[in-house]
């Protein structure tokens, strides 16, 4: 499965930015991580296309949501309420449904995920 991502951007602290990502293939789960300067890719947020089940960090539930076009194939991660320490390069992930599906536990692992897209970067100013 080949994602592509869009959105991204340049936002002052307080804004909103949506972030999108197209998926060539069915996949099983699609999700986010993000990766600042100096440290590790996290975990951002997921969602099960079976059901719609969602998953967030501690640090951004309440702000962020993330939703899923199934006519599109596609998923969407809509981020308000942006803080300085939201910047990062924000990947795209995906599970292609051909493969095991991803167990509960493990939705916050980036080796689960078998399908990347390319980072799009999120700077957001203070």
């Amino acid at each position: 499965v080949q994602l592509q991502a869009s959105g991204g951007g340049l936002v002052q602290a307080g804004g909103s930015l949506r972030l999108s990502c197209a998926a060539s293939g069915r996949t099983s789960v699609m999700g986010w991580f993000r990766q600042a300067p100096g440290k590790e890719r996290e975990f951002v947020a997921t969602i099960r296309w079976s059901g719609g089940s969602t998953y967030y960090a501690d640090s951004v539930k309440g702000r962020f949501t993330i939703g899923r076009d199934n006519a599109e194939n596609s998923e969407f991660l809509q981020m308000n309420s942006l803080r300085p320490e939201d910047a990062a390069v924000y990947y795209c992930a995906a599970k292609d449904s051909r493969r095991n599906r991803i167990i509960t536990s493990q939705l916050r692992i980036p080796d689960a995920y078998d399908s990347w897209g390319q980072g799009t970067q999120v700077t957001v100013s203070s």
